[in-house]
């Protein structure tokens, strides 16, 4: 039990009918330290650049490797270090790592500088023992995560590994210098790292494509220069997201210096990271099982479920997680000071704000998956069909953008009280669901349809997992909010269905309008007009159901695109 926290047991299990919450009530309640507007605001800028920087270098890596064995191939090799980096530390940086840094600066008479000192030196110890292991393991791990049969190649996907996989080590030093920033409450320089990796990786893909020759899918494989570059350019893409964060780390205040021996705190830690470590396995387990049959079934199904999945999270990674990653060191704070009540408020907000940001997007991905595809990946390697098929997957698996946001921050908020057995239990019934219905696909679906039942298992798994996540915290908790979370959801669902419904009308229309016109040019004059359309009615059917998160939203935008404003100003004057 954390120290200042009242036994969960003794908070009253009966939820009160609350209130509707007023602007004013919440802007009090997300006082304290940096505005949580602010904050996401500031992110939200970087990671707009970050998404549409890594948007550029998956598109322009789709146009150059194709839909086939040699992509899937790449993306299974590219997966291993962040599986393993996950397993090792990630997810214990990501979950465990913020509030203990919190807790140790609030409470330490040097501010927790020792402590994180210690904690630096033993994480980055394991993750060079962890990297130098995987490497070493690389035929295991991609026989693993990879099938036997025509439409694979472990051969080639080792051959990846080898090269890739290094990338562990620089994976968790980025993430062990921005969880240090992100417990000091600088944000900034963590949400831009990434720009560098994908500035990288566009450059690799050009020198890829200048490169001569080519990569054959035979064993023999480890001197062509097209492997080459390839492969150790994305490695240094995330050597530089590492690197750039050096200096951040310096402004902050904080020295990195090596400091050995224990400090007992660190055994506690320890504790909260092997559940953690069970939570990340659980996870691994289910994408495993996923890449297995994906790449059993049809070239190309692995390279379509990524770059489904990683077009499904650009929202989240833009929006979603910017909320999550201001309110993270709060509901840290709140929850060491035994404010529980404030925990809740600020789950209620992430969760309506998130509602508020990633359901209409839900449903432009549902009625427009096909055009977005068709825009982005006809090109190239890639071709129409597997675009197509791209954009069904997208369109199927859309529904569980919003469960994945709530998940996920239902879990940090266990992480803050200090239990990370509950999120392990929930992950393992949300990987439980997930491969039983993703062993389903092969079995109802065609070889080219399995991809699609895939996607739409794991979107429904983050549904299995919100549900869980919202009685397990209710339990604990006491009242959630929940009667003001669901009315506003509800409403911004009924508002988010109009919307989608004219989206669905003016595609119709656009094709009727111009049915002989090349399909990226028809899908891009589809997609604009159900965006425009359904955008104008969205907001219009927002305000005529009273969703004052509207308002809130559009204000904290407005005062920070106005501080970025003055900000870039008085940069100019100093300059």
């Amino acid at each position: 039990m954390l120290v200042g926290v009242p036994p969960m047991n003794h908070l009253p299990r009966t939820p009160a009918a609350p209130a509707a919450p007023s602007p004013a009530s919440t802007a009090a309640a997300t006082s304290g330290g940096p505005s949580l507007a602010h904050a996401s605001g500031s992110m939200a800028l970087a990671t707009v650049i970050s998404r549409l920087t890594g948007l550029v270098a998956k598109l322009l890596l789709a146009a150059a490797l194709g839909f086939a064995v040699l992509n899937d191939s790449y993306n299974i090799a590219n997966e291993l270090p962040n599986m393993v980096y996950e397993l090792l530390l990630g997810g214990v940086l990501s979950s465990v790592a913020i509030p203990v840094l919190v807790r140790a600066q609030r409470t330490d008479p040097d501010g927790g500088q020792a402590y994180t000192q210690r904690l630096l030196t033993m994480s980055t110890l394991a993750l060079v023992v962890g990297t130098l292991g995987a490497v070493a393991a690389a035929p295991l791990l991609t026989r693993l995560s990879l099938s036997s049969g025509p439409h694979a190649s472990p051969a080639l996907a080792t051959a990846f590994a080898y090269l890739l996989l290094p990338e562990i080590l620089f994976y968790g030093l980025a993430a062990l210098m921005g969880a240090v920033l992100n417990s000091r409450n600088v944000f900034g320089p963590p949400a831009w790292a990434p720009v560098a990796n994908n500035l990288v990786v566009i450059a690799v893909v050009g020198a890829y494509a200048l490169t001569p020759g080519r990569i054959s899918l035979h064993p023999s494989l480890m001197d062509q220069p097209k492997l080459w570059v390839l492969g150790v350019g994305t490695t240094l893409g995330i050597v530089v997201q590492a690197a750039v964060l050096l200096p951040a780390l310096r402004r902050s205040g904080f020295r990195w210096r090596w400091r050995w021996g224990w400090d007992p705190r660190l055994s506690s830690f320890g504790g909260l990271a092997g559940w953690v470590t069970l939570y990340v396995l659980a996870g691994q387990v289910g994408l495993v099982i996923t890449y297995r049959i994906a790449s059993a079934t049809a070239a190309g199904g692995v390279a379509t479920y990524a770059y489904a999945w990683m077009l499904l999270i650009v929202p989240y990674g833009v929006l979603g997680n910017s909320v999550l990653t201001a309110l993270m060191p709060r509901i840290s704070r709140a929850s060491a000071d035994g404010k529980i009540d404030e925990v809740v408020a600020d789950l209620s907000l992430g969760t309506r704000i998130s509602a508020l940001l990633l359901l209409p997007i839900s449903a432009l991905l549902t009625v427009a998956g096909e055009q977005i595809a068709t825009v982005l990946f006809s090109y190239g390697h890639s071709d129409l069909p597997q675009a197509d098929r791209l954009g069904d997957t997208l369109a199927a698996s859309a529904f569980g953008l919003l469960p994945y946001a709530v998940v996920l921050l239902q879990l940090r908020v266990f992480y803050a009280l200090g239990d990370a057995r509950t999120p392990t239990v929930i992950m393992a019934l949300m990987v439980a669901g997930k491969i039983g219905l993703s062993l389903a696909a092969p079995v109802l679906l065609g070889p080219q349809q399995v991809v699609i039942g895939l996607a739409a298992a794991n979107s429904a798994s983050f549904v299995i997992g919100t549900a869980i996540g919202q009685v397990w915290l209710w339990h604990r908790l006491g009242h959630l909010q929940t009667r003001v979370v669901a009315d506003t959801v509800a409403r911004i669902t009924v508002a988010a269905g109009v919307a989608a419904t004219a989206g669905v009308a003016v595609l119709r229309l656009v094709y009727l309008a111009i049915p002989h016109a090349p399909p990226p040019v028809r899908a891009a004059a589809e997609l604009a007009a159900a965006t425009l359309l359904g955008g104008t009615i969205l907001l219009l059917a927002l305000r005529a159901l009273r969703v004052w998160e509207l308002q809130l939203v559009r204000r904290r935008a407005a005062g920070w695109v106005l501080a970025l404003g003055e900000r870039t100003r008085w940069r100019g004057h100093a300059g």
